[in-house]
């Protein structure tokens, strides 16, 4: 499919004191979980959660941290969700995605609000 990048807004939800980030995340569609640096976790002080074992790209397990909770904003629409610390790039994950109702464009690698609910976020219940 390619890479797909977007420009959106990290926040700690429920704390307006605390400065927003905007950041360029890559998008990956086959990525569950939102990944943060830890100079962001830092940033936004989000707060521990439960560390989590994921498999990484190369096939190799890890144990990393898990911070929340993060607000996640993109052409108007948002979302809450944990986020894992690793690595220097923000990532983009299905869960949010899925939870913002936002799709990439398989053409364009854009992302994009689902066309069918352009005006609001729509959800399965």
């Amino acid at each position: 499919m390619g890479i797909a990048r977007a420009s959106i807004r990290l926040g700690h939800f429920g704390r307006e004191d605390i400065e927003s980030v905007d950041a360029e995340a890559v998008v990956d569609t086959g990525a569950n979980d939102m990944i943060i640096p830890a100079l962001v976790a830092e940033q936004l002080r989000l707060g521990p959660l439960r560390p989590r074992t994921v498999r990484l790209a190369a096939g190799r397990r890890a144990t990393v941290p898990c911070v929340g909770p993060l607000r996640v904003e993109s052409m108007g629409r948002d979302c809450v969700a944990a986020a894992l610390v690793m690595g220097d790039t923000v990532l983009l994950g299905a869960i949010a995605l899925q939870a913002m109702d936002m799709i990439v464009h398989p053409a364009t690698h854009r992302l994009l609000p689902n066309p069918e609910s352009p005006d609001m976020a729509s959800s399965r219940a």
